[in-house]
């Protein structure tokens, strides 16, 4: 076999997993959008801050990306319905809303400046193990599982592994994605 083309300018570093638990974030895009099922939904892009066990994680990874078409790291968006089934405010939507509220001392600003108002909050997050079927193979990934009060992060336990048992994963309210719909990000 021959060298491949841009060989020597192929990154290719160990890769060190997300960290079950909690870490302490920065939200760095907020999107408003809808589901597949037309149903009122945010996209939230973060990155782990300066004073977390893996600073700037995600964004490392983004720039180690030397792809044209590279896109922020799946494992720090998440996608959260604002309504439930019966078009009422779901329990994720208001626990990620308050953890960012409490975590700023601030509240939301709702209306036109809403995805903005979020953009450089502090927030925690939690990871945990989640089993996933993609094409046929199941595999266990490092998933945002909740958000919480910043200052609460570093405490939080990691939850119990999220196994799919037949049944899809939906993460508390949360829409699993496959990696091959995501959206490109950064915002």
């Amino acid at each position: 076999m021959n060298k491949p083309n841009g060989y020597e300018e192929t990154y290719a570093g160990e890769f060190v997993p997300v960290q079950l638990g909690g870490h302490t974030a920065i939200i760095k895009g907020l999107e408003e959008t809808t589901s597949k099922n037309g149903k009122p939904m945010i996209k939230v892009a973060i990155d782990f801050d300066s004073n977390d066990s893996q600073p700037e994680y995600f964004n490392n990874l983004f720039q180690a990306d030397d792809r044209p078409e590279r896109k922020w790291p799946f494992n720090a968006v998440q996608y959260i319905l604002s309504e439930d089934k019966d078009g009422r405010c779901s329990r994720s939507f208001k626990s990620f809303v308050s953890s960012v509220e409490r975590s700023n001392n601030a509240e939301c600003v709702w209306g036109a400046g809403f995805a903005k108002w979020f953009l450089n909050k502090k927030v925690g997050v939690i990871y945990g193990a989640v089993e996933e079927e993609y094409n046929g193979n199941v595999s266990t990934r490092h998933r945002i599982r909740f958000f919480c009060q910043y200052d609460k992060a570093k405490d939080a336990k990691i939850p119990e592994p999220k196994l799919l048992n037949n049944k899809p994963v939906l993460n508390e309210g949360f829409m699993a994605i496959p990696e091959t719909q995501e959206d490109a990000i950064p915002f």
